[in-house]
């Protein structure tokens, strides 16, 4: 009985580690993570490419109502898998700090440096009593001095870099699949394409273009654009395409 009692102790206090230095919320968090929709994000040389699977759960529901991805800056988006709640303040406090970077300094701040300020407000909320932890991972891509850059945030507060990544669910077989196709001559076009077919992976059929969501940040602007369904349709077309003569 004491024994049971401990362990609902370890698994209910968010500041409480278990024996074995395991933090059971922030387990549960990235379990949240898992139970969302995946969101895809890569960089090539000319700017990063981010996607988001945006299924609805009724007909009835108006698909533009559903956001997962998002502009943080002129030249840094925002790619969220997890509760939608938590990812729009964590997406609020990036555009703050992004305002107030340009108030206060006159420049834009930087891809890493804004990565990292989230990060540390979602490590707060893993060791303070009173508070659960954040239970959503973002993709957060943008243009820093001319150069593509790519982080996931994760619900411990831990920030990692990456040339091409996968969160939400199915996030295994999506992964596998950008590790196998993946090269880093890749342009932004073929960039799109081929988070456009990791998001399809798991499905083992191409995504319709109104079931997702895709946004570059190009070098030649380092602006960010939400790319057209018109576009999509095209680029997925192409896809299913090649798939049929294979």
């Amino acid at each position: 009985m004491q024994g049971q009692s401990q362990q609902q102790a370890y698994d209910r206090g968010i500041t409480i580690f278990s024996p074995d230095g395991r933090l059971y919320q922030v387990e549960y968090a990235r379990e949240a993570v898992k139970r969302g929709t995946a969101s895809v994000g890569l960089r090539t040389p000319d700017g990063v490419v981010l996607a988001a699977n945006r299924q609805v759960s009724s007909p009835l529901m108006e698909r533009s109502s559903v956001e997962k991805i998002h502009k943080a800056d002129e030249h840094i988006g925002v790619a969220s898998a997890g509760h939608v709640a938590d990812a729009r303040q964590l997406v609020d406090l990036a555009r703050r700090r992004a305002q107030g970077e340009q108030l206060r300094y006159g420049q834009e701040v930087g891809v890493e440096t804004l990565t990292r300020s989230i990060t540390d407000h979602i490590q707060e909320y893993t060791q303070t009593g009173g508070a659960r932890p954040f239970g959503v991972a973002l993709l957060v891509g943008g243009i820093d001095e001319g150069e593509p850059k790519l982080f996931e945030t994760d619900p411990s507060g831990t920030d990692y870099e990456w040339k091409a990544a996968a969160i939400g669910g199915d996030r295994d077989t999506i992964q596998g699949y950008l590790e196998d196709h993946y090269r880093e001559d890749l342009d932004v076009d073929g960039g799109i394409e081929l988070a456009v077919s990791a998001l399809s992976e798991p499905e083992e059929e191409v995504v319709d273009a109104e079931a997702v969501d895709v946004a570059t940040i190009t070098t030649d602007d380092e602006s960010f654009h939400s790319v057209e369904e018109s576009r999509l349709e095209s680029i997925l077309a192409e896809i299913d395409t090649e798939e049929t003569d294979e």
